[in-house]
């Protein structure tokens, strides 16, 4: 009994009850729970004083350590011209949401007539003979001005040329496996022999059949030319990088890559493909053979070394090469550009070779005198007015062009010279159809006319128009719909809209009304309309990475 009693009284005195808790806490009876049973004693919590919380000056000066050094003067002057600036921007700030709001509680004008008020208002500075459609245009040119992230834009191009040198080596690569895979068997010279022995009668089922009637490899194959390439002959060579001058979307934005082979003076052109994301192929475009100039000065005479370097033209035959595609071969001519060279190996097998300077030379050195001059004296008269012109003569030369040959006479030339106010002395004028008709024929092509007298833009801002149009045009269709254009269009970066004064869909309205003024179609833009807007954005833009900064602020390229 007394046992019990004992227990009973050794189990209560284990429980320990707390305020709060309705029952209390049971602790078991094993050693691990020895600090349980002798509980310590918690210290009471003081009650939260909320009204010590209120902040005082004297108080947020007593918290700051004495042992930090004092200001010194430059922080101090920084700190006041910060001080200064941001009550300068606020009022600023202020006064145009003041302003603004203004506005709107009188009238709500739409956002073609914001353009219209915008561009009228801040083009005092410019001639009196620009239209809306001038000042609409050269809004694209405040591109230049905004604080692109040039280090991003840096990224980009270390990128690109990766890219870039990648694709060269993969077409080099295929082109040393083509022929030195394909010399021997594909050699005009082992003919001869076959001849030789079809002359004699021997049966098809003979051991010693001719060799046109044997299935040949090329491992099993015996015989010998003298032309027989190998790598070290295929390593002499020049590359360079080329496109086709044409205003067919399709055919402008192929990617060519061109080789030079120094050992027998031929050359073979290859085309880099992209199917998909995934799938790239290298095809051969112009078969490797020795080649002559097809016009010009230096028509019939074969291409040398000197004839490579960049903004050459190489013209070709159409008809003479079955690669090519047939909306190439409905012109006689197949001209190609040189947009990039190897200078190093251009160099060094220049030191080698002689080449002699003969009249020639001393003519197309005239002949180049005599565009420049006419050049630069027309692009004062488009200093302003670029776009409106260069892409009204695209759509004037087309109207003129009854048989769609892309050929006018002298007549049609002086007659759109003068609807378009373009200002060409008798004397230049004589100078400059002498040497573009160099057929006799009477006739011209009018975008080598307009590329003879007012010029075009260098190789490279070339490069990243047709990056831009390829990125619209990814069916590979050589037109854009304006409603793709209005999609892929971005006006985020533009200091207009950057600084408040402008919105994003102010800027994409001014842009799309000035290209749709350009096209020939009311809902598509082909690549020679897309061209001509940037070639008469390009002649007021001094510096290529402003041009560049103007295609890629927009286009994300």
């Amino acid at each position: 009994m007394d046992l019990e009693v004992k227990r009973v009284a050794a189990s209560r005195s284990q429980t320990q009850t707390f305020p709060g808790r309705k029952k209390p806490l049971q602790h078991g009876w094993s050693s691990k729970s020895s600090a349980i049973q002798n509980p310590p004693s918690f210290p009471v919590v003081p009650r939260l004083d909320l009204g010590s919380l209120v902040g005082s000056d004297e108080e947020e000066q007593d918290i700051i350590p004495e042992d930090l050094p004092a200001t010194t003067g430059n922080y101090k002057q920084k700190y006041q011209q910060y001080k200064v600036d941001t009550e300068e921007g606020y009022k600023e700030y202020s006064q145009r949401n003041a302003e603004k709001t203004k506005s709107n509680t009188t009238h709500q004008p739409s956002p073609r007539n914001k353009i219209e008020d915008k561009c009228a208002q801040g083009e005092g500075v410019f001639t009196g003979d620009l239209t809306t459609p001038d000042r609409k245009a050269l809004l694209q040119q405040r591109y230049a001005d905004s604080p692109y992230c040039a280090q991003q834009r840096g990224r980009k191009s270390d990128a690109e040329i990766v890219a870039a040198e990648k694709k060269k080596q993969t077409v080099e690569e295929q082109v040393m496996r083509d022929h030195l895979s394909r010399a021997v068997i594909s050699d005009p010279e082992q003919n001869l022999s076959t001849e030789k022995q079809e002359s004699a009668f021997i049966l098809p089922d003979s051991n010693i059949a001719p060799l046109r009637l044997r299935k040949r490899m090329l491992h099993e194959t015996k015989v010998r030319t003298h032309s027989t390439l190998t790598e070290n002959v295929l390593s002499h060579k020049v590359q360079f990088d080329g496109r086709i001058i044409s205003r067919n979307g399709r055919d402008a934005c192929r990617e060519l890559v061109g080789f030079f082979f120094i050992h027998d003076q031929s050359l073979t052109i290859y085309e880099y493909r992209q199917f998909g994301k995934n799938r790239t192929n290298v095809l051969p475009f112009i078969q490797k053979n020795i080649y002559s100039h097809q016009r010009g000065r230096r028509k019939g005479k074969q291409y040398q070394l000197g004839d490579f370097y960049t903004g050459a033209n190489l013209t070709f035959l159409s008809s003479d090469h079955h690669t090519v595609p047939e909306s190439i071969k409905e012109s006689t001519l197949l001209i190609l550009r040189i947009t990039n060279i190897d200078q190093i190996a251009f160099d060094s097998f220049r030191t080698d070779s002689v080449e002699h300077e003969d009249d020639t030379t001393s003519q197309e050195a005239n002949d180049r005198l005599v565009f420049k001059a006419i050049q630069d004296e027309l692009k004062k008269q488009l200093r302003k007015k670029g776009v409106r012109i260069l892409t009204g003569l695209g759509k004037y030369f087309q109207q003129l062009d009854k048989e769609g040959n892309g050929l006018l006479d002298k007549s049609d030339f002086k007659q759109a010279l003068k609807a378009f106010h373009l200002q060409v002395s008798e004397k230049d004028f004589e100078s400059l159809w002498l040497i573009l008709n160099d057929s006799g024929n009477g006739r011209v092509d009018y975008g080598e006319f307009k590329r003879a007298t007012i010029g075009e833009m260098n190789e490279y801002r070339k490069s990243f128009v047709r990056k831009a149009f390829m990125k619209l045009d990814f069916n590979k269709t050589g037109s854009v719909p304006i409603m793709d254009i209005r999609k892929c269009y971005c006006a985020k970066k533009h200091p207009e809209v950057i600084s408040g004064h402008s919105t994003e869909e102010e800027i994409k309205l001014s842009f799309l009304e000035t290209l749709k003024g350009t096209c020939s179609e009311s809902d598509e833009v082909s690549y020679g309309e897309f061209e001509d807007y940037y070639e008469g954005l390009s002649i007021g833009v001094v510096e290529d990475e402003d041009f560049v900064t103007i295609l890629r602020a927009p286009w994300g390229i």
